[in-house]
This record gives C-alpha cells, structure tokens and sequence, in this order.
C-alpha cells in the first residue's frame, strides 16, 4: 500500500504548494496526513467540490503554483463547471491536480449509489478532457506521478489521478478532537424519531440515514424514511420540495453539518419559500464523520443568524435530551421553517449496517407513506 507521508512528500517536492478538496473514504488516509502535515493556509477543506477547483485556481493565480484538488468521484459533478468554464485549456488554462476515489469501480463491490457514477468516471473525465491515470496499492507511484506532472507541464491545465480502493495505507492522525457534545447521534435520532410520529422525514447521506434505519428496524416500524443515501448537500432541497408538494403534513429534514455547508444557498430558499410545515434538525459534530471525521468549519457558525437571515421563522438550539424535547415542544406551536440545531460528538457504533431495501425500494415506500 502506499504511504499517505511519502505520497504527501513527494507531491511536496514537485511543487504542489496548496491541498483542498472534500474529504472522501477512500482518501481519508491521505487526507488526515494532509491535515498533520500542513501549514496554515496550506490546507483547506472546502465546503464542494466546486469551491476547491476554484480556491486551487485562486492560489494559482495569486503565487504561479500548484495546488491539489482531492474529492471523491462522486463530487466531480460538483465541479464540473469550474473546471470546464474556467480551469480548461481553452479558458483560463489553470493546471492542478485532481486526486479522485474512485466509489463504484465495476467488479468491486459497493452501496448501489455508488454504481453507476463508478462506471461512468473514467468516461466523464475523458469527456472533461482530463487527463488521467490510475494510483492503486502497489503502483510505482514515481512512475504515475513523472506521467501526470510531464502532463501537467505540457497542458497548464487540470490532469487526474483516479484513486483504488484500498491503495493506501492506513494513517493515524495527531489531531485531537476538540468537541465538546457528549450527545450521540444515535441517541439523538432516536428521540427525534420518537417526537416526529407520522411527520415525513428525510434524511441525510452518511451514516444518519444508516442509523435512521437501523432505528425503524429495532422499534419494528415499517420503512418510511427517505433515505438520501448519496446526493450530498440536497437532503434540505429534497425535504423542501416534499414540504412544497404535501403542505399539509409536517415534514422533518434531518441534516448534517457537511452537508448543510455543502450547498448552503439552500436554506435561502426554504426561508424565502416559507414552508410553513419544514423543521430542518442540523446534526451538528463539526466534522465530515462518514468519510474519515476530518473537521467542517461548523463548529463555529452562528446558525442561528444564518438561519433568521434566510428567512426561517424560528431557531432552536439544543445538546442533551431535555434540550430538545423542549425545542420542539416550543418549534410546534410556531409557524416554519425552522431550524433546530442540535450539538453531537462525533462517533458511531462499530457494528452499524447499511439499509438492506433498494434505493427504489424506498422511495416506493416513503410515497405510500406520504399519500
């Protein structure tokens, strides 16, 4: 497998200066060495896929340099438009490298989300022009790299590494986690679950909606949930055109933090739309837990403000049990949307499973649930 500090270090030495990207489980090894390894200003975490392309094309243009976009195939959608209306040959020309995981390669089994985008990504980076070439666990990695960076030099404009499963080796981080929630996730949803009775609910990609299901099994309640098991950053638009669509149930969106800051535009929507039946819960850890727990810059937002400026009527804010029965005994008797932020730690149980009902399954369930 290859090192995440040797990887890092040789990048460093052939002039990579600046890493951003969203983290990816693939990646996570390389990317929690990223963190140790860098300087201030030297590594950021960007809310999308997009804001990385274009931070990677901002260093550039400020220090003549390099910089290094990592994200997980599924984000290339993310950043499509940056890297063709701006970073492409015929545009700005802005050269960068594309670190990629690549989720879903056929003949390697994976979450039925990932599938599709899997088999496509080889194709959509030829479609992008990008050149690319494959790191896995026993590559020459001098080899790829001289490859990648004589294209580099030769195109001054984006070429890709896509990323195996697996091809890294295993990083322990130095960081320390500073979060002070003691609420789990768990247990959270669990009384979430228990207040929203008949409310529809949508919830997030990760682990939230594994565990929103694993839930409904353990209480023995029939699948009703609609699970956004992929889409990162949409769960508040999907629940908003719910809401929309059945202005007379109450519909209870349950977010993350990485998710929610993924496509914030989103809650300006909801809160010019004023859908008076949406609770949107922000789970809020500080950190893109599902995919290697690097830190998201939530933990220091005022969603509060975020919130009230959008346009939601209301805001809560809650860290035990207490907490949020009173929050949403207080939310129910006022109009929406509002926004329920609730404090949690990070971590989840070692033994959770994944939703064993098809996408589609799903779907067809939390209908006939809505109807």
């Amino acid at each position: 497998m290859i090192s995440p500090g040797d990887f890092h270090a040789r990048l460093v030495s052939r002039g990579i200066s600046l890493f951003t990207g969203v983290p990816d489980s693939l990646l996570k090894n390389f990317c929690a060495c990223v963190e140790d390894a860098s300087a201030q200003g030297q590594h950021v975490i960007a809310a999308n896929e997009g804001n990385a392309v274009a931070i990677a094309l901002g260093h550039h243009l400020a220090t003549g340099k390099r910089a290094l976009v990592y994200m997980q195939n599924s984000g290339l959608g993310n950043s499509v438009n940056p890297l063709t209306s701006l970073a492409h040959a015929q545009v700005y020309r802005v050269p960068m490298l594309l670190v990629v995981g690549w989720r879903g390669e056929p003949g390697v089994p994976d979450e039925p989300q990932h599938v599709m985008q899997g088999r496509v990504t080889p194709s959509q980076l030829e479609l992008l022009e990008i050149p690319h070439w494959i790191l896995e666990a026993d590559s020459d990695i001098d080899a790829v790299l001289d490859q990648a960076f004589s294209a580099l030099d030769a195109s001054n404009a984006p070429v890709a590494l896509l990323v195996r499963k697996d091809a890294f080796a295993d990083y322990r981080s130095s960081r320390k986690p500073d979060r002070k929630a003691h609420l789990g996730r768990e247990q959270a949803l669990r009384q979430l679950l228990a207040l929203a009775g008949d409310a529809l609910v949508v919830s997030t990609t990760g682990k939230t909606s594994r565990e929103v299901f694993e839930l409904r099994v353990e209480a023995g309640t029939a699948q009703r949930d609609f699970l956004t098991v992929g889409g990162m950053g949409h769960t508040s638009s999907i629940a908003l055109g719910v809401a929309l669509g059945n202005p007379e149930r109450q519909v209870v969106c349950l977010d993350g933090d990485g998710s929610a800051l993924m496509h914030l535009g989103a809650m300006a929507i909801i809160g010019d739309l004023k859908p008076g039946n949406l609770l949107h819960v922000l789970l809020n850890n500080a950190a893109h837990e599902s995919v290697g727990g690097q830190p998201t810059v939530a933990g220091g937002m005022d969603f509060r403000a975020i919130s009230l400026a959008c346009g939601y009527a209301a805001y809560e804010r809650a860290g035990d049990e207490a907490g949020i029965e009173a929050a949403w005994q207080r939310l129910a008797s006022a109009p929406g949307p509002a926004l329920l932020e609730i404090d949690i730690s990070v971590g989840s149980r070692a033994d959770l499973g994944r939703p064993t009902s098809s996408p589609e399954e799903n779907k067809l369930a939390f209908m006939r649930f809505a109807r």
